[in-house]
Parts: C-alpha cells; sequence; structure tokens
C-alpha cells in the first residue's frame, strides 16, 4: 500500500467508534467500514432507488446504487494521486446516499415539507442527514449496538452540510458546523467527486432519453470543446461512441485540474496533520476556470435535464406519492408496521420518515397502490 501523506487521515489515528470494538484483522479500520457499508440493507436498496430517471423507466439509466460506485471509482483515483487514504474516501462515497428517499430529490423535498408542515416540532428531512441516522441508528445488523458502528471520520464525511440546530443534537461529529472547521481531505474529494459524476453521467443519460440534444450541448464550454477535439480525431465516429468519449475525457479534464488545484493549495497552506487541515481553508478545490465551466454544465442541466416537462411530470407523481403516504400513515399509525408504530406524535412522524425514506422507488408505488386502489 503506498504510504500515506501526513495530512491523511490516518486509520491508526482514528478518533475510533462509538462503541468500543476490538481491531480488526487483516484490514484497516477504514476498511471494516468500507465493507459494513456494503454488506449494508440500504446499500443493497440503492439499486432501486432514482438518480434522475425513475427506476423502471429504462435498465440503463443510472441508479443511487451505480452513482455511488461511479463516485467511489473517481474518489479513490483522486485520493491515490495525494496520498490520502483511498479505503476512507471510498467509505463516505458509497454511503454519502444511503439516506435518500425514493424519487431522488423530488421525494426528498416533499418528505421535508410534509414534516415541517405536518409535524414542524419533529424537524425537517435533509437526506444527508438521513444517511447518518442510517449508519448510526437504523441499520439493523449487530447485536451489540444499532447501526453499523463506523469511525468518526467517515461519519464526519457523510455529513457534508449540517444546520446549528441540528448540529447541536450530534456531539462530536456536527461540532465543525458550529466551529466553522472543514472536513478531511478525503471527505472534500469525496464531496467533489460526487459533483463530477453526476454531471458528466446525467448528460449520458439526458442524451441517451432523448431529453437533452447534442445541439442544445453546444452552448457548454467544456462539452462542446472536448466533444469538437473527439470529432476532429475520429471522424466517422458512431454518435453514442463519440459521446462515450467526450464524457470520458471531460471527467480526466476535471480529475487532473482538481488533482493539480488542490496540491497546490496543499503545498500553499502546508497542513502537516489531518487536524491542521480540518483547520485550514477548503484545500479541495477545481480552478477559477474549470469551476466556471463546472457550473455552466450544471445551470444547464439544471434547465434543461432537470426541469424538462419529461421530469417534472415523474417528480410531480412522485411528490403526491410521498405526500399521500405520509398523510395517511401520520392519520392512522395502525397503517405502518408495527416495527414503526410509536406512542409519541413527535417519534410517529420521524418514524414515518423513516419508513418512507428507506423505500425503494418500486416500494413506494407498491405501497401506495395498496393503500389507495382497489383491487
Amino acid at each position: 500500500m503506498k504510504e500515506l501523506a501526513s495530512y491523511a487521515s490516518h486509520p491508526s489515528q482514528s478518533r475510533g467508534r462509538t462503541y468500543a470494538e476490538p481491531p480488526p484483522e487483516n484490514r484497516t479500520e477504514f476498511q471494516r467500514d468500507r465493507d459494513r457499508i456494503v454488506h449494508s440493507g440500504a446499500f443493497r436498496r440503492l439499486e432501486y432507488k432514482t438518480q434522475v430517471f425513475v427506476n423502471h423507466e429504462g435498465d440503463l439509466f443510472r441508479t443511487r446504487l451505480t452513482h455511488s460506485l461511479e463516485v467511489a471509482q473517481i474518489a479513490r483515483t483522486l485520493a491515490r494521486s495525494m496520498g490520502l487514504s483511498e479505503d476512507l474516501t471510498e467509505a463516505i462515497s458509497l454511503a454519502h446516499d444511503l439516506g435518500h428517499t425514493p424519487f431522488g430529490h423530488a421525494g426528498q423535498d416533499e418528505l421535508n415539507a410534509c414534516m415541517r408542515e405536518l409535524a414542524p416540532e419533529a424537524g425537517g428531512f435533509e437526506h444527508n442527514l438521513q444517511s447518518l441516522r442510517v449508519v448510526d441508528e437504523l441499520e439493523e445488523r449487530y447485536a451489540d449496538f444499532n447501526g453499523l458502528n463506523l469511525c468518526f471520520e467517515t461519519r464526519e464525511g457523510i455529513l457534508k452540510h449540517c444546520s446549528a440546530a441540528h448540529a447541536r443534537q450530534l456531539g462530536e461529529v456536527g461540532e465543525r458546523f458550529l466551529n466553522r472547521t472543514q472536513p478531511s481531505l478525503e471527505a472534500q474529494l469525496a464531496n467533489l467527486a460526487d459533483e463530477v459524476a453526476y454531471n458528466n453521467h446525467d448528460i449520458d443519460d439526458g442524451l441517451r432519453s432523448g431529453l437533452i440534444t447534442l445541439e442544445q450541448l453546444k452552448d457548454v464550454s467544456i462539452f462542446e470543446r472536448h466533444h469538437a477535439y473527439v470529432l476532429e480525431r475520429y471522424p466517422g465516429l458512431a454518435p453514442r461512441r463519440a459521446v462515450a468519449e467526450t464524457i470520458r475525457r471531460m471527467i480526466n479534464t476535471l480529475i487532473v485540474d482538481l488533482t493539480q488545484t488542490s496540491l497546490a493549495r496543499i503545498r500553499e497552506f502546508a497542513p502537516a496533520t489531518a487536524d491542521d487541515v480540518r483547520r485550514a481553508p477548503l484545500l479541495a478545490s477545481f480552478s477559477d476556470e474549470i469551476r466556471r465551466e463546472a457550473d455552466e454544465l450544471k445551470k444547464f442541466l439544471f434547465d434543461n435535464l432537470y426541469r424538462h416537462y419529461r421530469v417534472l411530470r415523474m417528480t410531480t407523481k412522485a411528490r403526491r406519492i410521498v405526500r399521500e403516504l405520509f398523510v395517511a400513515f401520520l392519520d392512522d399509525p395502525r397503517l405502518l408496521p408495527p416495527d414503526y408504530r410509536r406512542p409519541a406524535f413527535n417519534e410517529q412522524a420521524r418514524a414515518i420518515a423513516d419508513y418512507i425514506a428507506g423505500m425503494t422507488d418500486r416500494y413506494a408505488i407498491r405501497e401506495h397502490r395498496r393503500l389507495f386502489e382497489m383491487s
């Protein structure tokens, strides 16, 4: 294994787990975390949760599972080039979407609205906090504790953003949001790898679906530049392969720029330890020019793909399903499986949010049919 940089998160120096355990054999603490995430039920359910397109709309569109794997691959490449912990970076990447609802951001937004409107004292819903809740509480695999009992560093990386009110309730893992410090470099890279993956692969899915066109993408600088190069170098290349080659080169450009810019910032601020990283400004970043191009691509996808009328039709139906399920369960908790029934109102609302958030797209659709359609 490549020797880690001094500013990396070293598994032997981890802040530990909530519940003490004997050290693992034949693997590091961060490898153990990654393995626990891969074997969790929440990770398997990502196979049937939406990225942009609802799961049953096509076999080739990305799901939360394939997205998480792509994020992990990109993040590991970045970590290796910077002398960081690949195992920690991979664990964070694989776990970052464990708390996502069915139907992507539409499901999350509607579940948050339901919690805030119908059970305001219980708090809203945010998938990032829910991912931490999954690994801390909701997974039930071990005899000695709830959750996966992950290392502090993995939990810290999963929690990408958090309000001060929620941070105060989370103990040590929430302190950086109150103290305005940074997470580890591994966590910073996982966050940016997430952006690289979904921006570039949503182009692929958008073109495959026919919702966006190559003509429209000519207005996006980073795509047009790489696509023109591909067509010039490989005249006559089939359109499908030309798009794949273009996206491959775009990802490489982003990874190279992110690596070079981040290493330059590391040299500038000269952190000697992982704690120095936490006290420094954000060290992982793109150059200003590539950041501008990445933001241009993100805006294009927002305007032309995520707000396409066919996607909006799907998200409208998805939001209705989530709201109607939430209202039905809150009005009559007897409709819930026994494990999700609670005596107190706020606790019941949170348990309903846990139940709905854990559903796959297909399960949510079936559950809605069971409750609202005569058969």
